[in-house]
């Protein structure tokens, strides 16, 4: 009983009220981006299951004291090995990728559920790792290993936005465990390097033709507004006709006339900028900016370093996934498959995210028990 209570009386109120706000001010836009559109009108309503799901979920994981996830990483990572080779077996092709399986009337995105196997493998090695100096390129290793199996099988789905979203996992958590700067400037001279070859062989046409949009729209030309840039204008209209406090709700026109495209997924945000402003946007974005310092703070207090990098990987990929959507959506950045985390109508997301919401509550609660 000493022990339930003091969990309890550790429970991490701020990371709860800022991921349920979050969460909340998701769904309200979801309804204002669908209900007038028939055929998403109810996507709402499946939005509060599965961030009820997602909940459930986290909470099982909270329970569950996160030494035991460390215990058994390699199962857990491999396991989500095991997923990404089935999917491609029995899987369903959307759009020419193979990343989905149906189960009933759930769509499970196995690739979503590997960003958390991957970040328990990178924790329990380095856990086990005994090196305290900075860490070299050859200290990279076998973590660059433990990166390049799952990885290789995402961008064989094709899945481009999940690899990437992997490897600044991988990135930041090497950067805040003590990589040492000449090592990473060797790192980012490496993949800039790298990035014609990834041009050439790796990228979709369709993937080659948003960034040719965006170069396009950078300098001036409007030619493909209608074909690969439309997504990228329709959405930056949007965000700019919010003004200081925005249209009001339900009274976004870029949004309820159905001009920003897939505005309940990839695009949610100029939705929300166009009804609630820049004063809406700010505090959208600023709730953000707390969940992921607020991570790293849990990083920085965990009393082991497995907790300590899970939280710093976590952090890593609410920060990450943000950044992409939010500068996509902004013409900053190509657009890419990549949904706002909780903010974003999607099963799969929701339910990552919200694993990953646990592991920092439970490294939270659990920082005064050891």
């Amino acid at each position: 009983m000493a022990l339930v209570r003091t969990l309890r009386d550790q429970f991490d109120w701020p990371l709860f009220f800022t991921v349920t706000t979050i969460s909340i001010f998701g769904v309200v836009n979801l309804y204002s981006a669908t209900i007038q559109h028939p055929t998403l009108s109810g996507l709402y309503i499946q939005q509060i299951y599965k961030l009820a799901l997602g909940a459930a979920v986290a909470a099982f994981v909270v329970a569950i004291d996160y030494r035991h996830f460390e215990r058994h990483a390699w199962t857990i990572y491999g396991g989500g090995i095991v997923l990404l080779i089935v999917v491609f077996m029995i899987g369903t092709t959307i759009r020419g990728s193979v990343r989905w399986f149906s189960i009933g009337g759930f769509t499970l995105q196995p690739s979503e559920i590997v960003k958390i196997s991957l970040i328990i493998a990178l924790a329990k090695y380095l856990h086990n790792d005994p090196k305290s100096g900075g860490r070299t390129l050859k200290d990279l290793v076998v973590p660059g290993l433990i990166l390049a199996l799952p990885m290789a099988l995402i961008l064989l789905q094709p899945d481009l936005g999940t690899a990437l979203i992997c490897a600044f996992i991988f990135g930041s958590i090497m950067v805040l465990t003590n990589l040492k700067l000449r090592s990473l400037f060797t790192l980012a001279v490496s993949f800039l390097a790298a990035a014609p070859l990834a041009w050439e062989f790796l990228m979709k046409d369709y993937q080659k033709g948003r960034v040719l949009a965006l170069l396009a729209r950078w300098s001036g030309d409007t030619s493909n507004i209608l074909d690969s840039g439309w997504h990228a204008h329709q959405s930056v209209i949007a965000i700019g006709s919010g003004g200081l406090f925005g249209k009001g709700f339900m009274r976004g026109t870029q949004a309820q006339f159905g001009f920003v495209p897939d505005q309940h997924s990839d695009f949610p945000f100029p939705v929300w900028a166009e009804e609630f402003g820049f004063v809406g946007a700010a505090t959208l974005i600023g709730l953000y900016l707390f969940l992921v310092l607020w991570g790293l703070k849990i990083a920085s207090q965990a009393k082991d370093r497995f907790g300590a990098v899970t939280a710093v990987g976590v952090s890593a990929l609410i920060f990450w996934q943000s950044v992409i959507n939010l500068a996509m959506v902004m013409g900053l950045l190509p657009v890419v498959g990549m949904t706002l985390p909780l903010f974003s109508y999607g099963g799969s997301s929701v339910l990552s995210t919200m694993m990953g919401v646990g592991l920092l509550m439970n490294i939270s609660m659990r920082r005064f028990s050891f």
